[in-house]
């Protein structure tokens, strides 16, 4: 059964620039902190440093619940111990979406969330 953490980051006071997300999420397995670089609609990059626990893997989805849509999970890539890259379509259009993270390891599946603005 999936854990959803209590903490919810929200992202705010951004301009139209797309200023870099860059935000972190504890629950009871693990802790992580999300980076998007350039979060715009369409294709992105999102890396998530886990801080707490040992995750073997990390997948993404995002919902954006006012407008009905979400992403299929795109699963992250390990790239060093505790940093993984997930590449893919994560928001559609722009808005507040929230980015679900799902992380399993040794101590168990955990699903974290944060929100996130992405502008054009």
């Amino acid at each position: 059964m999936l854990v959803v953490a209590g903490a919810v980051v929200f992202v705010i006071g951004r301009s139209a620039s797309a200023d870099p997300i860059n935000v972190t999420t504890t629950g009871t397995r693990y802790a992580a902190t999300v980076l998007i670089e350039d979060p715009h609609p369409g294709r992105v990059a999102v890396q998530v440093e886990v801080g707490k626990g040992d995750a073997d893997s990390v997948a993404l989805s995002a919902v954006m619940a006012d407008m009905g849509h979400s992403t299929p999970e795109v699963t992250a890539t390990e790239r060093q111990p505790g940093r993984f890259v997930a590449e893919g379509e994560l928001f559609s259009m722009s808005g507040v979406w929230e980015l679900s993270i799902r992380l399993d390891g040794p101590a168990g599946e955990e699903q974290l969330a944060v929100k996130a603005l992405i502008t054009d």
